[in-house]
């Protein structure tokens, strides 16, 4: 389970900003949701099943995401594929002469069997200048490495990283070079990191075709055709058939988005063959008795809808089966609001989420905002300053009284995290030449 993730210069981010999924002192207007909502992990530690961000267009919600993404990468990847001398793919902060010389910074807190977890590191696009791994054995913080540049320095009771020590570039995390050599931590570490999904937003090819694979590989369908089915979709089956793989075309940017997708986040070889996915329709005849099934292509008669929803329907119910942390950027996209308000809910209840899977998206949708939905710890806010600067904070931040409207006050800008609109647009009819 996520406790919180803090970055650093990254992209829009320039000053550390956290997000925290650990549950305020509050109590919900609903006091159901202090009971639905609200991981009981022990007597000092609550965490939360969800998080909502909002925030303006351009504000930097993708770019959490993509830190998220980017520390999730570089944890996995770092040590096997990099060589001596190949760049750090890390983007600092530009609009500030303070961090041109500064490392972007990275850190998970998390629960691992039990255990509290503290990792991180900091880098420059040419290598690894800072990292850490602290965990909580019984009440006390207590380190497990520490690494400024190349001096590495390895605890006595973390001997899986002895002597791995002179095995580690610059451009390289120590944490991902000890698993490589079997250690017994660092591997369930990367395990973890490797149950941290992301669903980027809407263009989201690479996504829908990784679940065509998984969906078309699975000896049981009928949970991803039942969540498809019990959204009101129409369709009332689902099925796939394989036709050759066009991996010869180097120029198709979606199959490079595909291949890439489904290598990095499952680490599997790709499959020779390319699932096509048929959804069934009911025809009915001038009386109204269904005659036969018509089969529709997912990627060319379903709508964006449609597709949007097939492609999250692997990650949503593989996070609630297994208790993945599933970070979803743009929600909203393509789905209806009481689509996303459904989903949502799943992860929100002890009955269909049983595992304390975790759900952290960005969205626009202002309708969600509801105190009978979401705590106010659960909702979250990003907004730019005027040096261009991303800023995240959370509603549970705000004096707001339990029966207050999230929606109609952060549309009145009480929270802040809105776009500023001009009132005056005069120039769109009047010319380019219209007084500002």
């Amino acid at each position: 389970m996520l406790i919180e993730f803090t970055v650093g210069n990254f992209r829009s981010i320039k000053d550390p900003v956290t997000l925290s999924m650990v549950a305020a002192n509050l109590v919900a207007k609903d006091k159901t949701l202090d009971e639905e909502n609200v991981i009981e992990v022990d007597d000092d530690l609550r965490l939360l099943k969800s998080a909502a961000i909002y925030g303006a267009n351009a504000s930097g919600k993708s770019n959490l995401a993509n830190a998220i993404k980017f520390m999730r990468s570089f944890v996995l990847n770092s040590s096997r594929e990099t060589q001596l001398k190949d760049k750090i793919p890390v983007e600092r902060f530009l609009l500030s002469t303070e961090t041109e010389n500064e490392p972007s910074s990275f850190q998970m807190v998390f629960i691992l069997n039990g255990k509290k977890y503290r990792y991180g590191f900091e880098v420059t696009t040419e290598r690894v200048i800072a990292e850490w791994l602290f965990f909580v054995p019984a009440s006390r913080e207590t380190k497990l490495f520490e690494r400024e540049l190349d001096e590495i320095r390895v605890a006595s009771r973390f001997k899986e990283g002895k002597g791995i020590e002179e095995r580690t570039r610059a451009n390289a995390l120590f944490l991902s070079v000890i698993a490589q050599f079997n250690g017994n931590i660092s591997g369930r570490i990367l395990t973890w990191f490797s149950m941290v999904e992301m669903n980027l937003g809407i263009n989201d090819y690479g996504d829908q075709m990784v679940t065509s694979y998984l969906f078309h590989g699975m000896e049981d369908k009928d949970a991803i055709v039942r969540f498809i089915k019990d959204l009101d979709l129409g369709i009332s089956d689902i099925h796939s058939e394989e036709e050759e793989a066009p991996w010869t075309s180097d120029s198709d940017k979606r199959v490079s988005a595909l291949k890439q997708a489904y290598e990095d986040i499952y680490d599997v070889p790709i499959l020779s063959k390319m699932p096509k996915i048929r959804s069934h329709h009911r025809k009915y005849d001038s009386e109204g008795n269904i005659v036969e099934l018509e089969l529709f292509k997912l990627d060319t008669h379903e709508s964006a809808g449609t597709q949007r929803l097939f492609s999250l329907a692997f990650p949503i119910l593989n996070a609630l089966q297994t208790g993945r942390v599933l970070f979803i950027d743009e929600m909203d996209a393509r789905l209806h609001p009481l689509i996303t308000s459904k989903i949502i809910g799943l992860f929100n209840s002890k009955r269909s989420n049983p595992n304390n899977a975790q759900l952290i998206f960005t969205t626009h949708d202002t309708s969600l905002l509801s105190n009978k939905r979401f705590r106010r710890d659960q909702i979250w806010f990003v907004e730019k300053d005027k040096f261009g600067a991303t800023h995240l904070y959370s509603l549970a931040e705000f004096k707001v009284r339990n029966d207050a409207s999230f929606e109609e006050d952060y549309i009145r800008g009480r929270y802040g995290a809105i776009p500023y609109i001009s009132s005056d647009l005069r120039w769109i009819v009047d010319g380019n030449n219209a007084e500002k």
